[in-house]
């Protein structure tokens, strides 16, 4: 049997004759999606009381509900309101509990949203919003007021007014395309609008942001990497906050994508009770990077409505980035963030290190507490830089390399060189016959 008997209990719940071949069926998935507390209880074989039952109603009204069978299987039932994923999935009665600090577009996209469908903050990118539809919708997500929007899956008209905005911005070199997930658009849609950003003479990389590799992974397919090459160089960011999320089929779609030959990075969000734990994090970033996925950004949760429970003093991040800094691999390492509301962009916070700084001195510590010294120049100007870029004349030399000029092994296999041999400068022989010429 190649899925669990949970899978199996699941799958026979949903359609008697349901077999390996739909479970693993990413629309099919998509199709018996949970979207009702009823089907909820059904399938995981659980019961909430009556009270419980009318306010998570009014919660789904909010916040709507919707689940992948897959993530869906991943649950203990037997404890499933401390499981990590039903904490991310299901959600509770604590998203009705709305701070005045919350805001409904905690990080001001829509303000910095020039035309529809785009988000231009940082001056040489843009988030292309392509859908608000996701496979689940995530409980701490920071669009809520956007998810489950069923009127927008964007035609190719609304799309065009973001190709037309990026094509018309060119110091725009960097798209990233989001949503909801870009991933629930059909693949002849995913294929045409890469092929349509690409185009773009000034933009030299696409990137997009998914979560399907956690919570759908059979989406993934063969069909869709093999579009997806097409458009080299092309990143791919996802979205794993727990180690209990990787699993045998996460590991094939991240293998897939991997060896598509798409550099593959991760954005962790820091949750109270779900992973706010130094040996979770990291667990979770080893798992991460033996799948060779590059741990990217730890996200302070954001200050969306409802979202105060899940939230952690930003203390605990830096208590957890403080067991990973010289306690693991610099490369499994995230960078912790703050994304600032009102749309001031991430804003990096670490521990600190620099204990002192004088004119020439810097006091720092390491990992261990030891304390040393970095003896800076004591008299440093700059030779080259002038400082004045917007009027800089100097040859800085940063075009991309020659390699015309073929030396070695390479040059004797060049066509376009003469040589028919390497012969050392000591050579005694050749010496000996430059004598005798002269």
């Amino acid at each position: 049997m190649i899925y669990n008997n949970r899978q199996q209990t699941i799958a026979h719940k949903i359609e008697t004759e349901a077999q390996l071949s739909k479970w693993k069926d990413w629309r099919w998935q998509l199709r018996h999606s949970i979207k009702t507390l009823e089907k909820f209880e059904e399938l995981l074989g659980v019961k909430f009381d009556d009270e419980e039952r009318e306010k998570l109603k009014v919660t789904f009204d909010k916040f709507p509900l919707s689940i992948t069978p897959y993530y869906l299987s991943l649950i203990n039932k037997q404890d499933f309101k401390n499981d990590p994923v039903f904490k991310q999935s299901f959600g509770g009665i604590e998203e009705l509990i709305t701070l005045k600090s919350e805001l409904e577009d905690p990080l001001s996209e829509d303000s910095d949203s020039p035309v529809e469908g785009i988000t231009h903050r940082y001056p040489d990118r843009v988030l292309f919003h392509v859908s608000n539809i996701c496979s689940m919708y995530c409980r701490h997500c920071t669009r809520k007021r956007k998810v489950g929007d069923i009127d927008y899956v964007p035609s190719k008209e609304q799309l065009q007014k973001g190709l037309d905005y990026i094509a018309n911005t060119p110091h725009v070199r960097d798209v990233l395309l989001s949503g909801g997930d870009p991933f629930m658009l059909p693949d002849d849609k995913i294929d045409w609008l890469l092929s349509e950003i690409t185009k773009i003479p000034h933009v030299e990389i696409v990137r997009i942001g998914t979560r399907m590799p956690v919570v759908l992974p059979y989406r993934i397919t063969d069909n869709l990497v093999n579009i997806l090459k097409k458009y080299q160089p092309l990143w791919i960011n996802t979205h794993f906050n727990h180690p209990k999320e990787i699993t045998a089929s996460s590991k094939e779609a991240l293998a897939k994508l991997a060896d598509g030959g798409f550099p593959l990075g991760n954005q962790s969000v820091l949750l109270a009770d779900v992973n706010d734990c130094p040996r979770i994090m990291k667990s979770l970033l080893h798992k991460l990077v033996a799948n060779r996925v590059r741990p990217y950004y730890l996200y302070q949760c954001d200050l969306s409505e409802g979202l105060s429970h899940f939230r952690t003093p930003i203390g605990k991040g830096i208590e957890i980035m403080e067991s990973l800094i010289g306690h693991t691999s610099g490369f499994a390492r995230p960078t912790y963030v703050v994304d600032a509301p009102g749309g001031g962009g991430k804003i990096p916070v670490m521990p600190n290190y620099i204990i002192s700084w004088s004119t020439n001195k810097v006091v720092l510590r390491n990992y261990e507490g030891v304390i040393t010294t970095y003896k800076e120049p004591d008299s440093y100007e700059p030779k080259m830089c002038d400082r004045d870029c917007e009027n800089c004349n100097l040859d800085l030399k940063i075009e991309e390399g020659a390699e015309e000029d073929a030396i070695g092994i390479e040059k004797l296999l060049s066509d376009t060189d003469d040589a028919i041999s390497l012969i050392p400068e000591d050579n005694e022989r050749m010496i000996r016959r430059e004598e005798d010429a002269g």
